[in-house]
């Protein structure tokens, strides 16, 4: 029997381990380049990575050097070597239910990197938009039936239009004039239609809004930005009838602007059933004798406390206006949102060109809506075009986070430090999925989403405030993710608001408080269920 020598055997098995290790590098490096090149199932048009919320819980944190890394790639930037670290960085990252600032971090011991996603995907032909409240077959219509194939956007309108057309396969509506009643209230329903006419149901988005005719001052300047359908509800009990007609005709006969307000502004008026007007023309004859524009406008410099509404002490019913706006509109998104927060310019567009995109992230089975982070500008700065002019605002003091002044805790937007702080990018990109859960648990958000999510309770008014919190619960409840754009905003008009003490709108607000605890939150409970987490 031959014997090796004892330091010639140590040799030869320390030969063997380094073999070993030499292999297990190689493997574990191909399997993270075969992840870097998938992308997750995104292509190299995508835009700057998002971060999942879900898959946060379940990662731990790694050093802090790799969050530069995180932010999307800056604007006109077209760098591969960042698009890897992007991709690198996607998984997630820290708490989602707190507000410092995450660290990336990697996955943990036996999750794999795109876990979260694949886990969650539908079949290839469920895509882009909510699949609904299960059992709803109006929301089945807006189910979409095709499945990404690398879609590139190329600026060509027709081929963006098919694309999206073909993705969203949503039905269209009617733009008839009708007289309906909805609860207590008359409604006018397409009582001055845009001259856009009737319009496909993916051509666009409609901002829809509602207020009474002293907001009218708004509707230029909201235009010039989302140069896109409106659908807005006018509040018109009694006396307060008149005026706001004859603003809607100042608005499209003699304001600078009135041919956006002519294209693009369809107007709804609604009134409670003991309010009704002394006189309502016929849709048709509406508009048959025009306004005298050398007379000032009709909202001009009046005070809320002139309206009807104030004289006869009624509250004014904001969820019966964004009802009925939102029903009204044409196209299968709606961005739900009050006149006074103006978008940033080319939102629309770029939106569209996301969807058409249809990235990993929109496969996904959760039904979902795209929250947008809103803003306030002191009273004498102009409304920022661009993210990267609001970064310029947030930095030197004139802009800051809406209501945080007010209720911060109500728009609050997850990962909203992160977002700041991310350079814009020429796509329109998801930033972040979030749910309304933790920290955010009481968020209001204003988002576009589409006719499949559930409707505002129209028992509640602006006066007893709380009025979009049982919507949140029920999104919460149902599941929704919340798909944080990166580079879409809202602003307020400017002036910032603060906390003004108003007796009787908390005497309303407690009052509130008392119909959804007894009432209401019942009711949800027993029509959507209960999930852990959420809450009113």
């Amino acid at each position: 029997m031959r014997f090796e020598p004892l330091g010639q055997k140590m040799f030869t098995r320390r030969n063997w381990l380094l073999r070993c290790s030499i292999l297990i590098n190689v493997a574990v490096l191909l399997y993270i380049g075969s992840h870097v090149m998938i992308g997750g199932g995104n292509n190299f048009t995508s835009g700057g990575g998002f971060l999942l919320q879900e898959q946060q819980q379940q990662q731990q944190p790694v050093p802090s050097a790799l969050q530069a890394s995180s932010l999307p790639t800056p604007k006109n930037v077209n760098s591969e070597a960042a698009f890897v670290e992007e991709k690198l960085i996607a998984a997630g990252t820290g708490n989602a239910n707190s507000e410092p600032a995450a660290a990336a971090a990697l996955p943990s011991p036996g999750v794999s990197d795109s876990a979260g996603l694949s886990a969650n995907l539908p079949d290839p032909g469920q895509v882009v938009g909510n699949i609904g409240v299960a059992g709803s077959s109006s929301a089945a219509t807006e189910l979409n039936n095709t499945q990404s194939d690398g879609y590139i956007v190329t600026g060509d309108e027709k081929e963006l239009d098919e694309r999206v057309r073909t993705l969203l396969n949503c039905y269209e509506h009617d733009y008839n004039q009708q007289t309906l009643q909805r609860g207590d209230f008359w409604v006018l329903q397409n009582y001055v239609r845009a001259d856009h006419g009737e319009l496909k149901c993916h051509e666009s988005i409609t901002y829809t809004t509602h207020a009474d005719y002293t907001f009218l001052d708004n509707l230029v300047p909201l235009l010039e930005r989302w140069n896109a359908p409106i659908s807005i509800a006018m509040h018109a009990p009694g006396t307060d009838f008149q005026p706001t007609l004859d603003s809607i005709k100042y608005l499209r006969d003699c304001v600078p602007g009135n041919q956006l307000v002519r294209a693009f502004a369809t107007f709804h008026v609604y009134f409670g059933t003991k309010h009704i007007p002394k006189s309502v023309p016929k849709a048709q004859d509406a508009l048959k004798t025009g306004y005298n524009c050398s007379l000032p406008a009709p909202y001009f410099n009046v005070s809320s406390g002139h309206l009807y509404k104030a004289q006869k002490k009624l509250l004014y019913p904001v969820n019966v206006g964004r009802n009925i706006a939102r029903d009204a509109a044409l196209t299968h998104f709606i961005l739900a949102s009050d006149i006074e927060l103006y978008p940033n310019p080319g939102l629309v567009k770029k939106f569209l060109e996301m969807i058409a995109r249809n990235e990993q992230y929109l496969r996904r089975k959760a039904p979902r809506v795209f929250p947008l982070s809103i803003f306030e500008v002191d009273e004498n700065s102009p409304v920022p075009h661009d993210k990267t002019e609001l970064q310029e605002f947030l930095r030197n003091g004139k802009a800051i986070p809406f209501h945080k002044r007010v209720c911060a805790s109500c728009h609050g937007v997850p990962k909203s430090k992160e977002w700041m702080a991310a350079n814009e990018t020429d796509e329109l990109s998801v930033f972040h999925i979030g749910k309304r859960t933790g920290y955010y648990v009481h968020w209001e958000p204003i988002y576009i989403g589409t006719h499949a999510d559930p409707h505002y309770d129209e028992r509640l008014s602006w006066e007893g405030k709380s009025d979009k919190m049982t919507q949140g619960y029920s999104l919460c409840v149902l599941d929704y993710e919340f798909h944080i754009l990166d580079n879409a905003f809202l602003v307020h008009k400017p002036g910032i608001k603060v906390l003004k003490k108003d007796n009787r709108r908390a005497m309303l607000a407690g009052k509130t408080n008392q119909l959804i605890r007894k009432i209401i939150y019942p009711e949800l409970k027993i029509m959507y269920g209960m999930r852990k987490g959420c809450a009113i």
